[in-house]
């Protein structure tokens, strides 16, 4: 029997993160939930939404939401969960909210839901998200917005999360790991 393991993927922009943590999708079957809303006047956008789409292995289920996040990982899985990305399900939630010139915090209730259903997840879960706190202070207030409440929800994360990793030029760097005789899907730590 496998224990669940609830693992974050740390790192920046074109890090690798995402390809490591779908590396780590190890307990068939994958359902991979997409958060990137498509639009249908960015073309660019279009195009990585496709190419994330085209490089995952068919026979995964891929589930593309953003404001039913929380609720679609709640719901049993007999297998790996893979979340790609969490800083494009923040801006979602923002846009939904409008909340780029609201206060901190506008949406926690969202945030709340999400960090309760990956504390309770009963599967294998991986989460990807960006690691924006390593860089300068953003000009704006909506660049400053989204930082803060992504190393929020970050840390949250970590916080019930089993292992943590940084994903940095492509090498995976372990911030948290389970203690020793945890069972994961590779087998006992």
């Amino acid at each position: 029997m496998v224990d669940p393991t609830r693992t974050l993927v740390l790192g920046g922009a074109r890090s690798g993160k995402s390809g490591h943590a779908e590396s780590l999708a190890l307990v068939e079957p994958v359902r991979y939930l997409a958060t990137g809303r498509r639009n249908a006047d960015d073309a660019d956008w279009q195009r990585r939404i496709d190419g994330h789409r085209a490089s995952r292995p068919t026979h995964w289920t891929t589930v593309e939401t953003v404001t039913s996040l929380a609720s679609v990982i709640s719901q049993p899985w007999n297998g790996t969960t893979v979340v790609d990305d969490l800083g494009t399900w923040l801006t979602g939630m923002l846009d939904d909210a409008q909340a780029w010139e609201r206060p901190r915090g506008t949406i926690a209730p969202a945030v709340d839901d999400l960090v309760g259903a990956v504390a309770d997840c009963t599967s294998t879960l991986v989460l990807v998200s960006p690691e924006v706190g390593l860089s300068v202070v953003p000009e704006t207030r909506s660049g400053r917005l989204f930082r803060d409440e992504l190393g929020l929800l970050n840390s949250r994360l970590a916080a019930v999360c089993d292992r943590v990793l940084l994903v940095v030029a492509g090498l995976p760097l372990a911030l948290k790991e389970p203690p020793a005789g945890f069972i994961t899907a590779k087998g006992t730590v």
